[in-house]
Protein backbone atom coordinates (compact mmCIF):
# COMPACT_ATOMS: atom_id res chain seq x y z
CA UNK A 1 0.00 0.00 0.00
CA UNK A 2 1.44 3.38 -0.97
CA UNK A 3 2.07 6.00 1.70
CA UNK A 4 -0.16 9.09 1.31
CA UNK A 5 1.54 12.47 1.17
CA UNK A 6 1.65 14.28 4.50
CA UNK A 7 -0.35 17.47 4.96
CA UNK A 8 1.64 20.53 5.94
CA UNK A 9 0.87 24.17 6.65
CA UNK A 10 2.71 27.26 5.42
CA UNK A 11 4.46 28.13 8.66
CA UNK A 12 7.80 29.67 7.78
CA UNK A 13 9.15 33.20 7.63
CA UNK A 14 9.76 32.67 3.93
CA UNK A 15 5.98 32.55 3.51
CA UNK A 16 5.74 36.14 4.77
CA UNK A 17 8.49 37.50 2.51
CA UNK A 18 7.09 39.37 -0.48
CA UNK A 19 7.86 38.18 -3.95
CA UNK A 20 10.01 40.19 -6.35
CA UNK A 21 6.89 41.44 -8.13
CA UNK A 22 5.72 43.45 -5.11
CA UNK A 23 9.02 45.05 -4.18
CA UNK A 24 9.59 48.04 -6.50
CA UNK A 25 12.91 48.81 -4.81
CA UNK A 26 14.25 45.35 -5.65
CA UNK A 27 15.68 44.34 -9.00
CA UNK A 28 12.93 42.65 -10.98
CA UNK A 29 13.58 39.16 -12.36
CA UNK A 30 13.76 38.81 -16.12
CA UNK A 31 11.01 36.60 -17.48
CA UNK A 32 11.97 34.12 -20.22
CA UNK A 33 8.93 32.92 -22.13
CA UNK A 34 7.95 31.44 -25.48
CA UNK A 35 4.54 33.12 -25.50
CA UNK A 36 5.62 35.62 -28.16
CA UNK A 37 7.37 33.48 -30.80
CA UNK A 38 11.02 34.12 -29.86
CA UNK A 39 13.78 34.69 -32.39
CA UNK A 40 16.73 32.29 -32.63
CA UNK A 41 18.80 34.53 -30.37
CA UNK A 42 15.98 34.84 -27.85
CA UNK A 43 15.55 31.08 -27.86
CA UNK A 44 19.25 30.71 -27.03
CA UNK A 45 18.69 32.96 -24.03
CA UNK A 46 15.61 30.99 -22.96
CA UNK A 47 17.51 27.71 -23.10
CA UNK A 48 20.45 29.19 -21.18
CA UNK A 49 18.06 30.55 -18.52
CA UNK A 50 16.52 27.09 -18.11
CA UNK A 51 19.91 25.43 -17.66
CA UNK A 52 21.01 28.12 -15.22
CA UNK A 53 17.86 27.76 -13.12
CA UNK A 54 17.78 23.95 -12.98
CA UNK A 55 21.49 23.13 -12.97
CA UNK A 56 22.69 26.38 -11.38
CA UNK A 57 25.76 28.16 -12.71
CA UNK A 58 28.33 25.82 -11.17
CA UNK A 59 26.68 22.79 -12.84
CA UNK A 60 26.02 24.33 -16.25
CA UNK A 61 28.54 22.43 -18.35
CA UNK A 62 28.52 21.47 -22.01
CA UNK A 63 28.53 17.81 -21.00
CA UNK A 64 25.19 18.37 -19.25
CA UNK A 65 23.46 19.77 -22.33
CA UNK A 66 20.41 17.90 -23.62
CA UNK A 67 20.70 18.60 -27.35
CA UNK A 68 17.67 16.53 -28.38
CA UNK A 69 15.43 18.38 -25.92
CA UNK A 70 16.86 21.70 -27.12
CA UNK A 71 16.02 20.79 -30.70
CA UNK A 72 12.46 19.87 -29.76
CA UNK A 73 11.99 23.17 -27.93
CA UNK A 74 13.43 25.22 -30.80
CA UNK A 75 10.99 23.64 -33.26
CA UNK A 76 8.03 24.06 -30.92
CA UNK A 77 7.58 20.31 -30.47
CA UNK A 78 7.63 20.62 -26.69
CA UNK A 79 6.89 23.41 -24.22
CA UNK A 80 9.25 24.94 -21.69
CA UNK A 81 7.59 22.89 -18.95
CA UNK A 82 8.48 19.70 -20.87
CA UNK A 83 12.03 20.95 -21.35
CA UNK A 84 12.35 21.59 -17.60
CA UNK A 85 11.03 18.10 -16.88
CA UNK A 86 13.58 16.59 -19.27
CA UNK A 87 16.42 18.41 -17.51
CA UNK A 88 15.22 17.28 -14.09
CA UNK A 89 15.03 13.65 -15.18
CA UNK A 90 18.34 13.68 -17.05
CA UNK A 91 21.23 11.51 -15.97
CA UNK A 92 23.37 14.59 -15.38
CA UNK A 93 20.92 16.19 -12.96
CA UNK A 94 20.46 12.91 -11.11
CA UNK A 95 24.21 12.37 -10.78
CA UNK A 96 25.00 15.92 -9.64
CA UNK A 97 22.10 16.40 -7.24
CA UNK A 98 20.38 13.14 -6.29
CA UNK A 99 23.22 10.63 -6.13
CA UNK A 100 25.30 12.83 -3.82
CA UNK A 101 22.48 13.72 -1.40
CA UNK A 102 19.74 12.17 0.69
CA UNK A 103 16.07 12.59 -0.17
CA UNK A 104 15.58 15.52 2.19
CA UNK A 105 18.31 17.65 0.61
CA UNK A 106 17.16 16.63 -2.88
CA UNK A 107 13.66 17.90 -2.04
CA UNK A 108 15.13 21.26 -1.00
CA UNK A 109 17.14 21.57 -4.21
CA UNK A 110 14.19 20.77 -6.47
CA UNK A 111 11.71 23.04 -4.72
CA UNK A 112 14.19 25.92 -4.79
CA UNK A 113 15.01 25.48 -8.47
CA UNK A 114 11.64 24.33 -9.85
CA UNK A 115 9.21 26.39 -7.76
CA UNK A 116 11.51 29.36 -7.23
CA UNK A 117 11.14 29.42 -3.45
CA UNK A 118 12.55 27.77 -0.35
CA UNK A 119 10.74 24.96 1.47
CA UNK A 120 7.92 26.14 3.72
CA UNK A 121 8.91 23.95 6.66
CA UNK A 122 10.38 20.59 7.66
CA UNK A 123 7.01 18.87 7.21
CA UNK A 124 6.90 19.82 3.54
CA UNK A 125 10.40 18.43 3.13
CA UNK A 126 9.41 15.20 4.89
CA UNK A 127 6.23 14.85 2.85
CA UNK A 128 8.04 14.96 -0.49
CA UNK A 129 10.93 12.83 0.79
CA UNK A 130 8.39 10.09 1.55
CA UNK A 131 7.06 10.39 -2.02
CA UNK A 132 10.57 9.96 -3.45
CA UNK A 133 11.23 6.94 -1.24
CA UNK A 134 7.93 5.22 -1.98
CA UNK A 135 7.17 6.22 -5.58
CA UNK A 136 10.42 7.45 -7.10
CA UNK A 137 11.95 10.62 -8.51
CA UNK A 138 9.71 10.92 -11.58
CA UNK A 139 6.51 10.96 -9.52
CA UNK A 140 8.04 13.65 -7.30
CA UNK A 141 9.06 15.77 -10.30
CA UNK A 142 5.59 15.43 -11.82
CA UNK A 143 4.01 16.56 -8.54
CA UNK A 144 6.10 19.73 -8.59
CA UNK A 145 5.49 20.54 -12.26
CA UNK A 146 1.74 19.87 -12.02
CA UNK A 147 1.28 21.69 -8.73
CA UNK A 148 -0.79 24.87 -8.49
CA UNK A 149 2.35 26.59 -7.24
CA UNK A 150 4.14 25.92 -10.53
CA UNK A 151 1.21 26.33 -12.91
CA UNK A 152 0.03 29.63 -11.42
CA UNK A 153 3.49 31.19 -11.53
CA UNK A 154 5.08 29.71 -14.64
CA UNK A 155 2.52 27.71 -16.60
CA UNK A 156 3.67 25.87 -19.72
CA UNK A 157 5.75 28.58 -21.38
CA UNK A 158 7.78 30.41 -18.70
CA UNK A 159 11.21 29.39 -17.40
CA UNK A 160 11.07 29.08 -13.59
CA UNK A 161 12.81 31.89 -11.75
CA UNK A 162 13.47 32.89 -8.17
CA UNK A 163 10.21 34.32 -6.86
CA UNK A 164 11.41 35.08 -3.35
CA UNK A 165 13.96 37.56 -2.13
CA UNK A 166 17.58 36.47 -1.89
CA UNK A 167 18.83 34.80 1.26
CA UNK A 168 21.81 35.69 3.40
CA UNK A 169 24.49 33.18 4.35
CA UNK A 170 27.17 33.93 6.90
CA UNK A 171 30.41 35.14 5.29
CA UNK A 172 28.94 34.60 1.82
CA UNK A 173 26.70 37.61 1.35
CA UNK A 174 23.39 37.35 -0.46
CA UNK A 175 22.86 34.56 -2.97
CA UNK A 176 19.80 33.16 -4.81
CA UNK A 177 18.36 29.79 -3.81
CA UNK A 178 19.22 28.17 -7.11
CA UNK A 179 22.91 29.09 -6.75
CA UNK A 180 23.41 27.31 -3.44
CA UNK A 181 25.82 24.42 -3.71
CA UNK A 182 24.06 21.02 -3.64
CA UNK A 183 26.65 19.55 -1.25
CA UNK A 184 26.48 21.06 2.21
CA UNK A 185 28.68 18.97 4.49
CA UNK A 186 30.69 15.77 4.88
CA UNK A 187 27.66 13.46 5.18
CA UNK A 188 27.85 12.39 1.55
CA UNK A 189 31.60 12.27 0.87
CA UNK A 190 31.57 8.48 0.99
CA UNK A 191 29.20 8.42 -1.98
CA UNK A 192 31.89 10.02 -4.11
CA UNK A 193 34.71 7.85 -2.75
CA UNK A 194 36.30 10.82 -0.98
CA UNK A 195 38.82 9.97 1.78
CA UNK A 196 37.79 10.64 5.35
CA UNK A 197 40.09 10.82 8.36
CA UNK A 198 38.63 8.80 11.24
CA UNK A 199 39.93 9.43 14.75
CA UNK A 200 38.63 7.51 17.76
CA UNK A 201 40.66 9.37 20.36
CA UNK A 202 39.86 12.62 22.16
CA UNK A 203 39.30 15.76 20.14
CA UNK A 204 41.64 18.62 21.07
CA UNK A 205 39.89 21.88 20.23
CA UNK A 206 42.56 24.08 21.86
CA UNK A 207 46.24 23.48 22.58
CA UNK A 208 48.63 25.96 24.22
CA UNK A 209 51.61 26.62 21.98
CA UNK A 210 54.07 25.36 24.60
CA UNK A 211 52.30 22.00 25.01
CA UNK A 212 53.88 19.23 22.96
CA UNK A 213 51.66 16.56 21.38
CA UNK A 214 51.99 13.03 22.69
CA UNK A 215 52.33 9.83 20.69
CA UNK A 216 49.08 9.02 18.90
CA UNK A 217 47.88 12.62 18.93
CA UNK A 218 46.34 13.64 15.54
CA UNK A 219 48.35 16.86 15.76
CA UNK A 220 51.44 14.84 14.89
CA UNK A 221 49.79 13.71 11.66
CA UNK A 222 48.73 17.26 10.80
CA UNK A 223 52.23 18.58 11.43
CA UNK A 224 53.67 15.90 9.17
CA UNK A 225 51.28 16.86 6.38
CA UNK A 226 52.10 20.55 6.74
CA UNK A 227 55.85 19.84 6.59
CA UNK A 228 55.63 18.00 3.26
CA UNK A 229 57.03 20.05 0.38
CA UNK A 230 55.88 19.32 -3.15
CA UNK A 231 58.45 19.61 -5.95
Amino acid sequence: MSIPILMYSLSTQNQRVDSFEYLPSEEQPKIYSTDNLPTANEMDQIIWAAYRQIFSEHQTLYSNKELFLESQLRFNQIKIKDFIKGLLLSNSFRYLNYDVNNNYRFVEICIQRVLGRDIYNEREKLAFAVIIGSKGIEVFINLLLNSDDYLENFGDNVVPYQRRRIIVQRNKGEIPFNLKTPRLNNNFLYKQGMPQLLWSGPIHRFRPQEQKPKAGDPALFLNMVNDISFI
